[in-house]
């Protein structure tokens, strides 16, 4: 376990607007208010597409990532996150997670890793901004790369 007490920043509440890709909307606000890290308590959204974390086939080692993808469309969502800093690129690394539900189909749910997600009519965001420790993603071997979330630690 890690852990590291958090100083609080600023708090946000952003509008993404409709046909706006999530991620880069997300990228844009930060870079516009010098966010470089901090977490998404919740979000609510309208979604035309999104891509999530999925597969329907057999897992050859389900201790392992699941890389591939399941793209929905027209859905609802809610979720939440974490947004580290990529200092090598100079921009932010979120994770986020959502549940989806797919509207005409009695609104069949699936809840996974946000990986794309195109805006339908709004999408409703809270932000937290940390401004202390440095909060980054660093891929561990052990767990094949997937990238954990680190605290420095002040000195």
């Amino acid at each position: 376990m890690r852990s590291h007490e958090l100083t609080q920043g600023r708090t946000f509440g952003v509008v993404f607007d409709h046909g706006e890709n999530f991620f880069d909307a997300l990228r844009a606000f930060c870079r516009t208010n010098n966010v470089r890290q901090g977490y998404i308590p919740m979000f609510i959204a309208g979604f035309a597409h999104v891509d999530i974390v999925g597969t329907c086939e057999q897992l050859t080692d389900p201790a392992a990532p699941v890389w591939s993808k399941v793209h929905l469309s027209n859905v609802e969502a809610v979720g939440g996150g974490t947004i580290a800093y990529d200092e090598a690129n100079d921009t932010i690394s979120p994770h986020v997670h959502v549940s989806v539900g797919l509207k005409e189909h009695s609104a069949t749910g699936h809840t996974s890793h946000l990986l794309a997600a195109e805006v339908q009519f709004l999408t409703e965001v809270i932000l937290a901004e940390i401004a202390s420790p440095q909060m980054r993603r660093i891929p561990n071997p052990a767990l094949n790369d997937v990238p954990l979330l680190h605290f420095d630690r002040e000195e």
